[in-house]
């Protein structure tokens, strides 16, 4: 596994070299995120590193994009509020403000978060959570990943 993934996660995923790939979709990759401050977040990744926003995909590519961000989404919920039952929802956002290619950022959101910040965007949790390595993706997050893979192929199997 090379050790540069987070610099190149697109094309380490192509590669099969980015350990954080949970599944191959139609459109990209579904990834657990680097920090779990929130357990399960998660993020769609676009397959290709030059598409910069959603309207540089044809339409039906778009679509695609938009049908596995949803899918996404659906397999965190229904993975976390079985692991948790204090989550709230999950926010989808597509944003591309740092990275420069195409992605979807899933949040699940839950009961226990702190009064201050539960209703506001996840982008307003102060640095040090980011940073925490107590938040770190790592092996303590096995089983998370395991239940938001298994719940992406049940999603897809019942289509």
């Amino acid at each position: 596994m090379t050790s540069d993934w987070r610099t190149d996660r697109i094309g380490t995923a192509v590669r099969g070299e980015n350990p954080t790939v949970l599944r191959r979709l139609a459109s990209g990759f579904a990834v657990i995120g680097d920090v779990q401050f929130l357990p399960g977040y998660s993020v769609l990744l676009v397959d290709d590193p030059g598409v910069q926003r959603l309207s540089d995909l044809p339409k039906a590519e778009r679509l695609a994009f938009l049908a596995d961000m949803d899918l996404l989404g659906e397999a965190v919920e229904r993975a976390c509020r079985r692991l948790d039952p204090a989550l709230r929802r999950v926010n989808l956002e597509i944003l591309g403000n740092t990275d420069p290619f195409l992605h979807a950022h899933v949040w699940p959101r839950y009961e226990w978060e702190p009064a201050e910040l539960v209703g506001k965007p996840v982008w307003l949790y102060p640095p040090e959570r980011w940073r925490d390595e107590g938040s770190a993706l790592g092996p303590r997050h096995d089983v998370l990943r395991a239940a938001i893979g298994d719940e992406l192929d049940r999603l897809r199997s019942a289509v």
